[in-house]
């Protein structure tokens, strides 16, 4: 699944946003027993994974010239929640910029 968020800063003040509050993404998730882990691949690409509830979701976030696109890999067993996760990703994700 892909989300774009658009975006109107340079691509330096995007990268410095997600550094700072990367911690901020387990407050997001339901159930307050999430962790999650981040990690640069490079210097526009945040590779990320949360396990929680007994389940992993693996994704990155591209930060590009005027949006910042998730991409998460939903597990079969949750893809049926795949609207919420985007929507929850749309919202938090704007937060996060912000």
């Amino acid at each position: 699944m892909r989300v774009a968020i658009p975006h109107n800063l340079d691509k330096a003040e995007v990268r410095r946003r997600l550094r700072e509050r990367s911690g901020e993404i387990a407050d997001h998730i339901p159930g307050g027993m999430a962790h999650v882990t981040t990690n640069w691949r490079s210097e526009d690409e945040m590779a990320m994974s949360v396990a929680a509830l007994g389940q992993s979701v693996d994704g990155s976030v591209l930060v590009e010239d005027q949006q910042v696109v998730f991409v998460v890999t939903l597990p079969p067993a949750l893809s049926f929640f795949e609207p919420i996760v985007a929507g929850a990703i749309r919202d938090k994700g704007v937060k996060l910029l912000t």
